[in-house]
């Protein structure tokens, strides 16, 4: 976790808060208010998707001297009873596999629990376990034991598009569920945050903290993005800025798969650098291999065009990087490539990543707290 005072850079993004088809930009009509435009017949089929996650930790002795500092008095003593040393804190979280009782949430709102406990829309409260945490992508997920559990329908992030409208569903404050709405307003946006290849998706949805692990959908009821970012602007109380932030729909559930199969998330790499292949040529264009990589195994070589991967696109090279990214390390990929012209077909098995040495910028963590929250 990474923490810092209130007077930290307004640039730094603030964690907070998986992707789905174009949207159309139609609003639904219900037959009921006299057939006025309304979003509730599509919130109330998606809705029940969508849960609050609480979490009790206790705090470590370099937490509690830093909210000391934040409240700039000694109000937690080294000494203090266990329940005085314990924070609560709360974000959101989406049902993925009501059959099993999978919810995806981000990986800093469980961050150190000692309990978790998800309610539900019907009001049901609920002992969660935790199935698995991959810190790098910020993607969680527990599980419950429950009877009437309903899935949210994922969509496809790569049929974004700018412009598309997009409702964002979480746990603000913690409140109770909150609804607002917004636009695509960026798509791809880099995280400047610990993660290598992050491409998150910007939208005006007013998010807060809580909204962590909470549901973007877009007006077909898919879930298009997790929640996960708001612009930090200072402002103490961790107020939207109009400038939120979602982990994109096909990226979380890579993650979540892999948790919910393995415990654990890992990160496949080709082992190449790849630029734009230019205008006249789709896809991206290898300019360096490294030696003994998954690239290499499979027969790459300098100046193949990269045009698809498991069937899906590639636009540029950050979308190399972000699909590989979200595959497991030893997993076999489908490469369509152009070499001098010939189209080929090529299967490559993903090695594992080099380790970062840049540990980015620091983030802010976003979930609300009912006794003092780190921030």
């Amino acid at each position: 976790m990474s923490v810092f005072s209130r007077t930290a850079a307004a640039a730094a993004l603030a964690v907070c808060c998986i992707s789905a088809p174009h949207s159309n930009a139609r609003v639904p009509v219900t037959g009921q208010n006299q057939g006025l435009p309304s979003l509730a017949p599509l919130l109330k089929a998606v809705t029940p998707s969508v849960v609050s996650i609480a979490v009790r930790r206790r705090i470590s002795e370099e937490e509690r001297a830093l909210l000391n500092d934040l409240l700039l008095e000694d109000r937690i003593s080294p000494s203090a009873p266990d329940e005085e040393r314990t924070i609560y804190s709360a974000g959101s979280g989406v049902i993925i596999d009501a059959a099993q009782g999978f919810i995806v949430t981000g990986g800093h709102v469980i961050e150190g629990a000692d309990e978790i406990l998800v309610q539900l829309s019907d009001g049901r409260r609920l002992p969660a376990t935790r199935v698995g945490v991959d810190p790098e992508a910020d993607i969680a997920v527990v599980r419950i034991a429950a009877a009437g559990l309903i899935s949210i329908t994922m969509g496809d992030s790569d049929r974004l598009e700018v412009g598309d409208f997009v409702l964002a569903i979480g746990n603000p404050f913690s409140i109770g569920q909150t609804v607002t709405s917004g636009i695509v307003s960026a798509l791809r946006r880099r995280s400047w945050g610990p993660h290598a290849h992050e491409d998150f998706i910007q939208t005006d949805a007013a998010m807060n903290l809580g909204s962590s692990g909470g549901a973007l959908i877009d007006l077909r009821g898919q879930l298009v993005g997790m929640n996960a970012a708001i612009l930090d602007t200072g402002d103490a109380n961790g107020g939207s800025a109009g400038i939120g932030f979602a982990v994109p729909v096909n990226t979380v559930r890579a993650i979540a798969d892999q948790l919910m199969r393995y415990g654990a998330a890992t990160h496949g790499s080709l082992g190449v650098i790849v630029s734009q292949a230019g205008n006249t040529r789709p896809g991206v264009a290898i300019t360096h291999i490294e030696p003994g990589s998954a690239a290499d195994s499979a027969g790459l070589k300098l100046g193949d065009a990269i045009t698809t991967l498991n069937g899906a696109p590639l636009r540029d090279p950050t979308d190399l990087y972000v699909k590989t990214d979200s595959i497991r390390v030893g997993d076999t990929v489908a490469l369509n490539i152009v070499r001098q012209g010939r189209p080929l077909a090529v299967r490559a098995t993903l090695g594992a990543q080099e380790p970062r040495s840049d540990g980015g910028s620091p983030v802010q963590q976003n979930s609300s707290a009912k006794a003092p929250s780190l921030r």
